[in-house]
């Protein structure tokens, strides 16, 4: 590839010490350093404390602005050979323009997780009733599968959800690509360096409190599980961390009965490491989980239900228990908690899970062949994808002309 220019388009600035999502994007970031491409990251979010300094990579940044047609001089004096948009509602607000602007540049999304089937499985349980086809098909699928169809090719994080597409919504496998997390090995060296069973103490959970699922699971610790395990385990504490806990997160906190809410984790292999079980009881959600990829790094097993464990494991065993009733999920992690043997037997399956299924250099490699492929084929790939092309003619007609109202609109406000 000639052209080493791409453009990223943030749905945030990436806040890889907040959430999985922020280390996810990192790692992208990493493939394309690594191939001397040009980055320039683009964003209408504003900056936090925990942002990423990107510049300090090399990479450049820029802040854009919705319905503004600048950015499209602004796109076509940059000249990316490849566009990604993270999450499908960055390729909404701009793929139109790329298509306008750079029609030959690849386009790229990222889905990060299914946001549709996220959508589905919160519906389906506000509703308490089994999670179907019928929730699968919802308004955020429509708008999610469209930008899919939109873009020359999507990365997928995870196993199920590569098959949920290619399966339920007869996504052509070519339009997607399985890339999960990208790790390093967990050597010897450093799990000898890790603290033992007997040096650990206290549970421990983790997870951004502005994502739903994370939050739905800590008041589901606290008024069903948590409260059985510390029948148990009276002595034993639960240690709570995330980014952005807002005063009702805060409501929880409740220090005679062992549940602590403790706020933003400055370092969170720290936070793992000196932890004896991680408890992840999420409900619903997508993707694959930071926090049991954090767990498994540091040699903290695991309790967690299916949704949690998802993608992750494969046919191998998994770091812990999966369990689905809260009273049985209470009674496994009070077990892995008390059994010493058993604990380093889950701690085992951790590593070879992260060193089996997840190690970044193959994945890298291939996906940037991947890559090379597409730039070469991309003509031949689009005429393979009509119904693509429909979708990609409609949402620039449609979307154009909304956003040049909206803009002149806001210039007569200004105006005035």
């Amino acid at each position: 590839m000639k052209n080493k220019k791409i453009l990223i388009i943030g749905h945030v600035w990436p806040e890889p010490k907040s959430s999985a999502a922020g280390s996810r994007m990192m790692q992208l970031i990493e493939c394309f350093i690594l191939k001397e491409f040009q980055i320039t990251f683009a964003t209408t979010s504003t900056k936090s404390s925990n942002s990423v300094n990107l510049q300090e990579l090399g990479i450049l940044e820029e802040k854009i602005k919705l319905n503004d047609s600048g950015f499209n001089d602004f796109v076509k004096n940059l000249d990316p050979a490849i566009v990604m948009f993270d999450r499908f509602m960055t390729e909404e607000q701009f793929g139109w323009r790329i298509t306008e602007s750079c029609p030959d540049a690849i386009k790229i999304l990222n889905t990060e997780d299914l946001h549709c089937l996220r959508k589905g499985r919160e519906l389906a349980l506000l509703d308490e009733l089994p999670f179907d086809i019928t929730y699968l098909y919802n308004e955020v699928a429509k708008r999610e599968i469209a930008s899919i169809l939109r873009c020359d090719i999507s990365l997928i994080i995870s196993e199920f959800e590569m098959q949920l597409l290619e399966s339920d919504f007869k996504i052509d496998p070519s339009l997607l690509h399985y890339l999960p997390f990208m790790l390093g090995e967990i050597t010897t060296k450093r799990i000898e360096k890790l603290p033992s069973y007997s040096d650990r103490q206290h549970f421990v959970t983790i997870g951004n409190f502005l994502h739903k699922p994370n939050l739905d699971s800590i008041k589901l610790l606290k008024t069903k599980i948590w409260p059985l395990i510390h029948t148990e385990l009276p002595d034993v504490q639960l240690h709570i961390f995330g980014a952005y806990a807002s005063e009702k997160v805060h409501q929880f906190h409740d220090p005679n009965n062992g549940f602590y809410i403790k706020g933003f984790a400055k370092n969170v292999d720290s936070v793992m490491q000196s932890a004896k079980v991680c408890l992840a009881p999420l409900q619903f959600g997508a993707g694959l989980k930071g926090k049991i990829i954090d767990a498994m790094k540091n040699g903290t097993p695991c309790a967690m239900t299916t949704i949690a464990s998802e993608g992750l494991f494969g046919n191998l065993e998994s770091n812990g228990f999966i369990e689905n009733n809260y009273s049985l999920l209470a009674i496994k992690a009070v077990e892995l908690y008390s059994d010493e043997q058993k604990w380093n037997q889950k701690q085992s399956n951790g590593f070879r899970v992260i060193n089996d299924r997840f190690i970044k250099d193959s994945f890298q490699q291939q996906f940037m062949i991947h890559l090379e492929a597409l730039a070469k084929e991309l003509p031949s790939r689009r005429l393979n994808n009509f119904t693509g092309a429909m979708l990609n003619h409609h949402h620039l007609q449609s979307t154009k002309y909304m956003s040049r109202w909206i803009e002149e609109k806001q210039k007569t406000k200004l105006n005035n």
